[in-house]
């Protein structure tokens, strides 16, 4: 590898590296920002099927808290390592409580959504946020 080459791709590659972790983050980030903001929306509702699977109504605020907030967290990469596990382990409880029905394959593309969503966070939080977050600063 001559010189010139090792250079380029050097000083290339780390900038390329922020923009990736900024654009995963965002895009694991998105779904649970915009799930959380619908759950205001529809918030009687969210808390009525939350009792029905025998999960309290009253721990619904938390949800919406933690999609939200833990959402643009990550997105910032903000406490990256904190947020990825506690949205890891959320990923993984909601498939089990809400999603456990894997005989309609609806609830089975759910249960495995959650489960790779909890893979991606469980990445992050091994890795952190990268360069281009504010736990870079």
């Amino acid at each position: 590898m001559s010189t010139v080459t090792a250079t380029a791709s050097t000083t290339r590659i780390p900038a390329l590296r922020g923009a990736a972790d900024l654009v995963g983050r965002s895009l694991l980030a998105s779904l649970f920002v915009i799930s959380g903001l619908g759950k205001l929306a529809t918030y009687a509702g969210t808390a009525g099927y939350m009792e029905s699977v025998g999960v309290p109504g009253a721990l619904l605020p938390l949800v919406i808290a933690l999609e939200v907030l833990g959402g643009l967290a990550i997105v910032a990469g903000y406490k990256t390592r904190i947020v990825a596990s506690l949205l890891a382990a959320f990923s993984i409880a909601s498939a089990v409580l809400f999603h456990s029905n894997l005989g309609d394959q609806i609830q089975q593309i759910m249960f495995l959504k959650n489960f790779a969503l909890a893979g991606g966070f469980i990445t992050l939080a091994a890795r952190g946020a990268g360069g281009w977050s504010l736990d870079n600063r």
